[in-house]
């Protein structure tokens, strides 16, 4: 199957072309579950802002005035060491793509910490009212001494012991 550009696609059947295509940037299920569960908690944020202008990309939800940026990560489009498992069919592709997210990702991280930003990074695999507690806890602090925080990390971090 031809791509719109004229070069081969990396689908390998129209049916996984277009499935792959519908997937969302934003709005994915488990981004709005930890929404509506920090709502559901009094929590106001913004959803696919950018924290200032010089950053080219937008997180999932921000929280301007703790300086708070949340990121729901995907396994499989992040590269979660513990959940991605890349298609055997065009692996060279699916490697390089997930490459480069995850340099997106590290990039993003570092340009939010110099400007001041904590960022919360939640992995689509963990519980929602545990992501929607260290989130919560980050933001009523009104940020946290680490500039990047994983859940995991978090909570020796930034947790209710910090």
């Amino acid at each position: 199957m031809a791509a719109a550009s004229g070069a081969h696609s990396w689908a390998t059947t129209p049916a996984t072309r277009r499935s792959m295509q519908a997937n969302r940037s934003t709005g994915t299920s488990p981004e709005m579950a930890v929404r509506r569960e920090l709502h559901r908690r009094g929590l106001r944020y913004r959803v696919a802002a950018r924290p200032f202008p010089a950053l080219r990309r937008t997180v999932d939800l921000l929280f301007p005035r703790a300086r708070v940026a949340v990121e729901v990560r995907g396994c499989f489009w992040h590269g979660c060491p513990d959940h991605c498992r890349l298609p055997a069919a065009h692996r060279d592709y699916w490697e390089a793509k997930v490459a480069k997210n995850i340099e997106r990702d590290a990039a993003t991280e570092r340009l939010l910490a110099e400007g001041g930003w904590t960022l919360v990074v939640v992995w689509e695999h963990e519980p929602v009212t545990e992501a929607a507690d260290l989130i919560e806890a980050t933001v009523r602090k009104g940020g946290c001494s680490a500039t990047w925080v994983s859940s995991q990390a978090a909570r020796e971090t930034c947790g209710d012991n910090g």
